[in-house]
């Protein structure tokens, strides 16, 4: 080998060393299918600004798509409630010493974690033990309960990004380093396709009443909720006939988790649709929604809506005494008042609820009304961009 192919060799095997070198590593830790779609979205900002990341961790298949190696599928531990988790604990246990164990033997540069509190404040503590820079996406709901906490999160965090503009005061307060950047379903809350399409897919009949049944994205959710949803379509459809019925299936569930429910309303004629849920929720006049996530999108989208949610007896009543607001459902908590009705725990029947749907479709003033308020609570989110500033964040943590 001549000398100047030797130099180009050493200067190639530098320049690939250099590249290595440079290569950073995060660890996404995500629990659930609105976690799963954040973290998905920010890993796509990510490779834009900068292509030398590596991303893993734990997440569904919307993380998977955007890139991330699986280290642990979340799909069968999103539970919600204390009992739920005891009867996931083994699988639930199972994952988190997978994650610990991959921070102690190959730590990254970055361990990002994405709401899914109790299991990732776990997780949080492992890291800071491996001297691993933490993250914290989707604040915990201190300001809904066990307010103190805010203290014990302090020590295993380096900073914590909130998503609500309130929230940012607290965290100041207590000295733990935060950032406010934004809620990013201000910006993803846009049908990506028009409504008369959407009908034509979902096979909807375009002069028809629409009434949307958002379950949930556990299954844990789909059976406890489900049921309850589909008896006050039932009896929607006894005063209204022509009434049509749309459920959205998230990411973390199939067509499997439905069918044994689904199989005792075959007269609803129940449209199931894999699609992205904003463009379902534009072709409803009306929601039924599991307090989550999904009631805030369903408000940013303008759609009126009442939130249900029942979890295990033995969890409701060791987490009640625990919280402090008044309303569970996003929607309501940031506009600080109940503008979406809420109906939960024994109150989750299915002919108070059918009896606010028909409010909502039959009294104009109250549906007007309804719909002002939540044109109201999209203002109150602040500042766009929440994706965007989320991965500007990530790159500065990185350094």
């Amino acid at each position: 080998m001549n000398s100047t192919h030797l130099i180009v060799s050493e200067s190639r095997d530098h320049l690939q060393s250099e590249t290595i070198k440079a290569m950073k590593r995060i660890m996404f830790s995500v629990g659930e299918a609105s976690g799963d779609m954040h973290a998905a979205n920010i890993i796509k900002a990510l490779r834009s600004k900068n292509p030398n990341l590596e991303f893993y961790g734990m997440g569904g298949e919307k993380l998977r798509s955007a890139g991330a190696e699986l280290l642990v599928d979340c799909t069968d531990i999103a539970v919600m409630g204390i009992v739920e988790v005891i009867f996931k604990y083994a699988q639930i246990k199972a994952a988190l010493n997978t994650l610990q164990e991959s921070l102690r033997n190959s730590p990254p540069d970055l361990l990002v974690l994405v709401d899914y509190q109790a299991f990732n404040f776990k997780l949080a503590a492992t890291a800071k033990e491996s001297g691993i820079k933490v993250l914290f996406y989707i604040s915990p709901k201190i300001w809904a309960w066990r307010p103190k906490r805010v203290y014990e999160i302090a020590k295993i965090i380096d900073m914590m990004a909130v998503i609500f503009p309130f929230e940012e005061k607290i965290y100041k307060d207590a000295n733990v380093p935060v950032r406010f950047v934004g809620n990013p379903l201000v910006d993803k809350a846009k049908a990506q396709k028009d409504k008369a399409s959407c009908f034509k897919d979902y096979g909807l009949i375009t002069d028809r009443t629409v009434i949307g049944l958002f379950p949930g994205s556990r299954r844990s959710e789909i059976k406890r909720l489900l049921p309850i949803q589909l008896a006050a379509a039932d009896l929607l459809l006894q005063s209204k006939p022509d009434l049509q019925f749309i459920l959205p299936i998230a990411s973390t569930l199939n067509d499997d988790d439905f069918t044994q429910y689904l199989n005792q309303y075959r007269h609803l004629n129940i449209k199931l649709v894999k699609d992205l849920p904003y463009n379902v929720m534009q072709c409803c006049d009306a929601i039924i929604a599991a307090s989550g996530t999904a009631t805030l999108e369903i408000a940013l989208m303008g759609i009126p809506s009442c939130i249900i949610y029942k979890i295990a007896l033995l969890s409701y009543f060791i987490v009640k005494p625990l919280v402090k607001i008044k309303h569970v459902g996003l929607v309501n908590i940031v506009a600080e008042k109940e503008i979406v009705k809420e109906f939960l725990q024994f109150d989750a029947r299915p002919q108070v609820i059918a009896d606010e749907i028909n409010l909502i479709l039959d009294n104009k003033i109250y549906r007007q009304n309804m719909i002002a308020e939540l044109n109201a609570v999209r203002d109150n989110l602040g500042k766009t961009g929440g994706t965007e500033n989320m991965a500007e964040l990530i790159l500065e943590m990185l350094g």
